[in-house]
């Protein structure tokens, strides 16, 4: 047995044994093997605009990123960061000292949670929360405190009484998600009001990851929550543009803050991808002034296709909760008579051809996320009616 370690100790680190293979792997996997049509994971099926993509073959043609890029970002990029957020939300920026560029949103979490968290300090997180929140929590040392978003009325609520009650002495931040990731929920100004001035109150930090800002539908409103009295001098905002551009493989996400913290996020940051992406961070940066009604029609394609999928899932038995933001619909299984979001998702694609995740892994109470299960509506409509007559068989 040469090449077998002999260790008695296990090899993963204790502080990621609980994570394993991510849900996402195994569904899309079984997607494969069933030839089902994967509305699991959230990539869009087809790319972003023309006119980005073509400026990131211009960069790479040009030389421009084909080496490591500047460790902040380029300045194009950072300048381009720093115009959308005066230009939509009247938040002011340096470039140079308050802007981050990281590889994805998602390496934007880990070097804020890495940066800002110590072993016993405690993070309280919306619960159900995008899996890599608790696995960042985790590498951190920091203690994970969900505060969980129950169904009332048709949505998703945070209940602020049950935020309050969450922060200890040992509460170092708050990981804010709006619009919130998977339940489709846009934080309201009162309640973005109140966590504001409970970070106040008890001197908290605030991650707050806002890469669905440009996908809120009907009445809903994206408020950055470092728009708040009290809150730019202690937010650490994250923003992609994978999400806003549909070129989710090109890995271009940001940070934004005081100088203070930017500095920190860097710090951790600079080791882990160091830079990423040079090229395509001159494409972003073109996109990001890309004119409002680029982002109009965006959102209106989503809402149509939301739309869609919503509808479809209603007719086929499903319990719907129509999202205000996101580009997922999550459902609720027990009115098809099922309790068990997990044996549901893995059966489906034998079932009904059709690949969906269990909500129940964005949870630490997973029974309150046991019969909640998420479909995704970023592809192609055609695709969209397809998957929704395949679920009908389901109604009976």
């Amino acid at each position: 047995m040469t090449g077998m370690t002999s260790s008695a100790r296990p090899l993963l680190n204790r502080r990621l044994a609980e994570f394993g293979t991510t849900i996402f792997a195994e569904m899309s996997a079984l997607a494969l093997k069933t030839g089902s049509i994967n509305l699991g994971q959230g990539f869009p099926d087809t790319d972003g605009p023309e006119e980005i993509r073509e400026a990131a073959v211009r960069a790479l043609r040009d030389g421009r990123g084909n080496q490591y890029p500047p460790g902040p970002g380029v300045p194009e990029l950072r300048t381009a960061i720093t115009a959308h957020q005066e230009r939509r939300y009247g938040l002011s920026y340096d470039p140079d000292a308050e802007v981050l560029v990281t590889a994805g949103a998602t390496e934007a979490i880990a070097a804020a949670l890495l940066a800002l968290v110590e072993p016993g300090d405690e993070v309280i997180a919306l619960e159900p929360y995008y899996d890599s929140y608790a696995a960042c929590i985790a590498m951190a040392g920091g203690t994970r405190v969900p505060v969980t978003l129950r169904p009332h009325e048709g949505a998703f609520r945070l209940d602020l009484d049950e935020l309050r009650a969450a922060v200890t002495d040992r509460t170092r931040l708050l990981l804010i998600n709006t619009p919130h990731n998977p339940t489709g929920t846009v934080l309201t100004r009162e309640e973005l009001t109140a966590i504001a001035e409970l970070a106040v109150e008890r001197d908290l930090l605030v991650i707050t990851d806002e890469v669905y800002e440009h996908l809120v539908f009907d009445t809903a409103e994206h408020i950055p929550l470092a728009t708040l009295p009290g809150m730019r001098g202690r937010t650490v905002s994250i923003g992609s543009a994978g999400k806003t551009f549909s070129f989710t493989g090109w890995k271009v996400g940001w940070v934004t803050g005081t100088p203070d913290l930017v500095t920190a996020v860097r710090s951790a940051k600079q080791f882990l991808t160091y830079v990423a992406s040079g090229p395509f961070q001159y494409a972003v940066a073109e996109a990001l002034s890309l004119p409002d009604s680029y982002f109009d029609a965006f959102r209106a394609d989503l809402r149509a296709k939301r739309d869609v999928l919503a509808t479809g899932l209603a007719e086929a038995g499903f319990g719907v909760f129509r999202p205000a933001g996101t580009y997922f619909v999550t459902t609720d299984i027990r009115p098809l008579g099922e309790t068990d979001g997990f044996a549901f998702c893995r059966a489906l694609p034998e079932r009904a051809g059709v690949v969906a995740i269990p909500n129940a892994v964005f949870y630490d109470h997973r029974e309150a996320g046991a019969p909640f299960v998420r479909f995704a509506f970023c592809k192609r409509t055609t695709v969209l009616e397809e998957a929704v007559g395949r679920l009908k068989s389901l109604a009976g």
